[in-house]
């Protein structure tokens, strides 16, 4: 399929062997949709997991050509990223033969209804599995986070990671994740939903890529309010504020230890990773809108704060 391609990825894994460190080279690999194309680059959508703490990241075309892409944004809560290639880099035969993704709207797939999975399952290349989707709005609860997604039985297989779940139409209506592995369990397979996935998808592929030194700071140590702490102590979820640095810009906007941000703009914050990334997608000086739950004589209310974001004083400049 011409919109979906394969992803290799380098990272390195440090390990301890009696008292000495050594930094071990490994390869990983998923894939991906093309999801856009702008007069400089192109956007591919995959999961989170593929391609973090990766270095490089090639990605391989269904001509078999290949190219290095770079992270432009992720999320991973939602375990989604984006990834961009320099359109220089992509021969004038690779472009004719690729294509943008056609999303569909996974809020309208019906269960029952026929569904394909595209990926490049186990490494070998793009291959096709199909199935039918046997139940929407499901909540997997994995070991960091619980992800609202769609169940099929089309198999999933390691690599299919980052790749399409589509309709008979041909549409995207989901990108693959994870899938339930053991004995006792067969055709069990999920995907993220597209339209769940969109908004966050056209907010990463708008990101801009900035050096450590240009990248936002809020200047909060914080801890994350579970869906399990919310239930315990009747809180919202979100991220509790412990303390703020002093003199930064949490606290010069007057935000206060107790807080619980459950918003940065219009993104939803469910976790001290996805505040990060998100503050962090924003360049030094920039205003942005952090909604809070504040407790205020045993009872929760909502504000907004305006946060002008600092510099992280840990940064370098070069």
């Amino acid at each position: 399929m011409p919109s979906i391609v394969t992803i290799t990825t380098t990272y390195t894994e440090s390990y301890d062997w009696f008292g000495q460190q050594f930094d071990q080279q490994n390869e990983g690999g998923g894939s991906g949709i093309i999801v856009g194309k702008n007069d400089k680059e192109l956007l591919i959508a995959t999961n989170n997991h593929v391609v973090e703490g990766a270095d490089p990241i090639k990605v391989k075309f269904i001509d078999g050509s290949e190219a290095t892409a770079i992270i432009k944004g992720t999320d991973a809560v939602a375990d989604l990223a984006v990834i961009s290639i320099d359109l220089s880099t992509i021969k004038d035969a690779t472009l004719s033969a690729i294509k943008v993704a056609k999303l569909g709207d996974s809020k309208s797939a019906k269960v029952g209804e026929m569904a394909i999975a595209i990926g490049n399952a186990l490494g070998y290349g793009q291959s096709t599995t199909v199935g039918y989707i046997s139940a929407k709005d499901r909540k997997v609860e994995l070991e960091d986070k619980t992800m609202v997604l769609l169940q099929t039985d089309a198999a999933i297989n390691p690599g299919n990671s980052g790749g399409a779940l589509l309709n008979l139409n041909g549409e995207v209506i989901g990108i693959n994740t994870v899938k339930y592995a053991s004995n006792e369990v067969e055709g069990m397979g999920f995907a993220i939903p597209i339209s769940r996935a969109l908004p966050i998808i056209n907010e990463l592929m708008n990101r801009e890529i900035l050096k450590d030194a240009e990248k936002g700071y809020l200047g909060v140590y914080i801890e994350d309010v579970t869906e399990d702490i919310a239930k315990t102590y009747n809180w919202p979820v979100g991220v509790y504020v412990k303390s703020t640095v002093e003199g930064g810009s949490a606290e010069k906007a007057g935000i206060i230890a107790g807080d619980i941000i459950t918003k940065v703009n219009d993104t939803e914050i469910t976790a001290g990773t996805q505040l990060r990334e998100k503050v962090t997608s924003y360049r030094v000086g920039t205003d942005i809108k952090v909604t809070v739950m504040r407790s205020t004589n045993g009872k929760f209310e909502e504000k907004q704060i305006t946060v002008n974001l600092g510099k992280n004083p840990e940064s370098k400049d070069n």
